[in-house]
């Protein structure tokens, strides 16, 4: 092959995306979105909601205990949120539920759904319930199971669904939306 820049730079697209995947085999952890950055960021947004929560809210932890990668980002989350996450105007603590028992939980503002569990059961429960979910999956905001995505890494990026919004009646406030994506 001779060399020309765009074979260079070929090549050095194939080096950087071997390298990459290799620090992920390497550190499985990696991979997991930062959960302080993500309830900071998603705790804000709360507070553009109209009529949203303020002062104390508990944000029900959504996992699925058959998955052990659902059950370590719900450990993340719970720790991140220690006793007590100010975020703004709100400060969030946590409450883990378990995937199948959305239907029947009670004393929570909002759900945090982690990766992994069944989006459209759990949001289907929601619905139900009328309560806002997030997750950090962009393919839960997609399914619309979540109302809202937030992920950190490698930029901060906030999308909302808006039919999803509109089904646990949920309005964001005008300021917020011109900072956000919607589908």
């Amino acid at each position: 092959m001779r060399f020309t820049p765009s074979n260079t730079i070929i090549k050095a697209s194939n080096c950087i995306a071997a390298l990459t995947a290799s620090a992920l085999l390497a550190s499985p952890g990696a991979a997991f979105a930062d959960a302080a950055k993500d309830l900071q960021v998603a705790g804000r947004a709360l507070t553009f909601l109209e009529n949203g929560p303020t002062g104390k809210a508990t944000l029900g932890v959504v996992f699925d205990p058959s998955k052990p990668a659902s059950v370590a980002e719900k450990n993340a989350v719970m720790a991140a949120l220690g006793s007590g996450y100010s975020a703004g105007a709100v400060t969030l603590v946590g409450k883990p539920v378990e995937a199948g028992a959305v239907g029947g939980v009670s004393g929570v503002n909002a759900l945090y759904v982690t990766g992994g569990v069944n989006y459209a059961a759990v949001g289907g429960a929601a619905k139900g319930k009328k309560l806002v979910t997030i997750g950090s999956d962009p393919a839960c905001v997609r399914s619309g199971a979540c109302v809202m995505g937030v992920t950190t890494t490698p930029k901060v990026e906030i999308t909302v669904n808006r039919a999803a919004a509109a089904a646990v009646g949920a309005a964001f406030k005008a300021a917020f939306r011109m900072m956000i994506k919607e589908i």
